[in-house]
């Protein structure tokens, strides 16, 4: 599956606004949610190729949404990719075990970013 629109959920504006013009730079579409209520609505009116997630989020955290989509049959098939500022491997790990397809640490550079998600396309 070609990788065209990605949305990036997660609670910092500075982060949506970073990743969403590196990602748009790069050709791609994007839709930004700040928690998982709002990512819910993005992918119900148009499902994306890919997730970029964050894991701290207020409300539902980054783990358990990806948990939730991966569950729901609509929407199996979108790979995730955790984007978070925890560093930890066990966090990573975690991650992995929720479903996503991969892991990246905030700093984001962009290069490795979109080297990961070329991988998936």
């Amino acid at each position: 599956m070609e990788i065209r629109n990605v949305l990036i959920v997660d609670d910092s504006k500075t982060e949506l606004m970073y990743l969403g013009d590196m990602l748009r730079k790069a050709g791609y579409g994007v839709a930004t949610a700040e928690n998982a209520d709002q990512a819910r609505r993005r992918m119900e009116a148009a499902k994306p190729d890919l997730i970029l997630m964050d894991i701290v989020m207020p409300g539902q955290n980054g783990f358990q949404l990806t948990r939730s989509i991966l569950r729901d049959p609509r929407y199996n098939d979108v790979p995730i990719i955790i984007c978070t500022s925890k560093t930890q491997e066990t966090d990573r790990l975690w991650g992995l075990r929720q479903g996503a397809r991969d892991y990246i640490t905030k700093p984001v550079k962009e290069a490795d970013l979109l080297r990961k998600i070329r991988a998936l396309g």
